[in-house]
C-alpha cells in the first residue's frame, strides 16, 4: 500500500488514511485536549508524512513512523501557544510516589481529570503514561530535562489526584 502511495495513488493513499485516523486522533487529542486543533493538527501531520513518505524505510512500523510525526505536529502546535514546561526548583530532588489505584474509578472521569491539566502536565503525562516514551525520551522531543519531565509527571499525578478527590473520590 506504502508503494502505491508513493506512486501517487489516491485510494491507497485515503485507506491509510483510513487505518491510522482514529488512532493518530486520539494522540492528537490527549496532547492537545482540543476536538478541532487536534482534526487540524492530525490534517496536517498526514499531509506532511505523504510528502515525507519517500524517507519511510521501514526501520520501524508505519504506524510508529507516522506517530512520531503526529506527536511531533501536536508539540509544533502547542509551541506557537507558547506553552511552558514548570520547571524544577533547583535543588528540588525528584522523588517517587507509590502507585495509586483508580481501577475503581470510571474511564470517563480520569479522562476528565486528564483534559483539565495544564498544557505542559498533559503532554507529559500523555507521551509517558499513555504513549509508552521514557524520561529520557520526552525530554529530547519536548527540549527539557529529563529530571524537568519526571517532576512534570508526578505533578500530573498529583493533580489528577487532587482533582478526582475534587469530585468525591477519596483514594
Amino acid at each position: 500500500m506504502i508503494d502505491r502511495c508513493l506512486e501517487g495513488d489516491t485510494a491507497a493513499q485515503h485507506q491509510l488514511y483510513r487505518l491510522y485516523a482514529k488512532a493518530m486522533f486520539n494522540v492528537c487529542y490527549r496532547m492537545l485536549n482540543d476536538h478541532d486543533d487536534a482534526e487540524d493538527v492530525l490534517q496536517d501531520a498526514f499531509v506532511s508524512a505523504f510528502h515525507r513518505l519517500s524517507s519511510y524505510h521501514g526501520e520501524a512500523t508505519f504506524g510508529a513512523w507516522l506517530k512520531r510525526i503526529v506527536i511531533n505536529k501536536a508539540i509544533n502546535f502547542l509551541s506557537k501557544k507558547r506553552i511552558e514546561v514548570v520547571t524544577l526548583d533547583e535543588g528540588h530532588e525528584y522523588v517517587e510516589e507509590e502507585n495509586t489505584k483508580i481501577d475503581h474509578l470510571t474511564v470517563n472521569r480520569v479522562k476528565e481529570a486528564i483534559g483539565r491539566l495544564p498544557d505542559g502536565y498533559r503532554i507529559v503525562f500523555s507521551l509517558y503514561l499513555l504513549e509508552g516514551y521514557d524520561h529520557g525520551e520526552i525530554a529530547q522531543i519536548l527540549g527539557i530535562t529529563e529530571s524537568t519531565s519526571k517532576s512534570q509527571y508526578n505533578r500530573a499525578k498529583k493533580k489528577i489526584k487532587e482533582l478526582l478527590k475534587a469530585t468525591g473520590y477519596e483514594g
